[in-house]
């Protein structure tokens, strides 16, 4: 809703500026410009990207367009999750997680937090970091290590399709000179006709110089940017799986892991540490034991 709110305000602006500058709003429409630098924009996005970035630059504008991917709820409910299992692995054993991790759907304990249910990609990034802890296969300091090449790889698939949009809004204002030099071009086919006919060819030209330089900065460099804090937002979410799950694996008490993961969150998605011993009190008396 911000990001439809925010292209709002930018074509009001240019387009009401326009008008009350005495300019006539059908004369910026030329569909021919439009086609020229949208197809050359889409063009050369095709040759520099390959095919699961270019499903991934599509990917991810949506998630923009759906908005922030992750709020206060969703830290609430992973910070529960976590601490019953690790609760659970605690008092019954570390191989008592093995029959929730390998059927996530049939567990319990995921069952009564359907928001991570669903995320199939940090539930699959929790189920995997947790299964070398009850493997045994390594040691606290070698699974952060693990972790981090999970999360860096995962930028870096991330910011793949961000850098092909910012490339591309780079280069709409070339594109818009291209469109304007075929409209010179046609003018000056046509420079013997009336002077009216010159007139409209020739704003025309010079429409397909404003649309690449206001695609390019007034929409492509922006939705980029949105499209970073995105990807930050979801990192995020993954980072706070991995401090929790190298501390419990630490030896840290189930409350400190989930409260160290708590303190690395931004301020708006955090709760305080009187509201994390709220909402753990009532999973600690119910949690089965031994």
């Amino acid at each position: 809703m911000i990001v439809f709110f925010g292209a709002l305000v930018v074509i009001l602006s240019v387009g009401g500026g326009f008008v009350m500058g005495g300019g006539n709003f059908r004369t910026l429409m030329h569909l021919s410009e439009l086609v020229i630098i949208g197809g050359a924009a889409c063009g050369a996005i095709i040759i520099m990207a390959p095919r699961k970035v270019l499903f991934g630059l599509i990917r991810q504008t949506f998630h923009v367009l759906k908005g922030a991917p992750y709020r206060r709820k969703s830290y609430d409910d992973l910070f529960k999750m976590l601490y019953e299992l690790f609760l659970l692995g605690r008092r019954n054993g570390l191989i008592a997680l093995e029959e929730h991790l390998n059927t996530p759907a049939n567990s319990t304990i995921f069952q009564r937090y359907p928001s991570v249910l669903k995320n199939g990609n940090a539930l699959e990034f929790l189920c995997g970091s947790l299964r070398p802890v009850i493997d045994g296969r390594v040691k606290p300091d070698q699974l952060r290590q693990l972790l981090e090449t999970d999360l860096n790889r995962m930028e870096e698939e991330h910011h793949a399709p961000i850098n092909v949009l910012t490339r591309a809004a780079d280069a709409m204002p070339g594109f818009g000179i291209v469109a304007a030099v075929l409209g010179i071009v046609i003018t000056m086919a046509s420079i013997a006709g009336p002077i009216e006919q010159i007139g409209v060819k020739v704003a025309a030209a010079l429409v397909g110089t404003f649309l690449g330089i206001f695609l390019g900065y007034g929409f492509m460099s922006p939705l980029a940017v949105n499209m970073e804090f995105n990807v930050l937002a979801r990192l995020a979410f993954f980072r706070c799986i991995s401090v929790a799950v190298v501390s419990f694996a630490s030896g840290m008490a189930p409350g400190m892991a989930v409260e160290i993961a708590r303190r690395g969150l931004s301020e708006e998605l955090r709760p305080g540490a009187e509201e994390l011993e709220d909402m753990l009190k009532p999973l600690n008396a119910n949690a089965p034991r031994k």
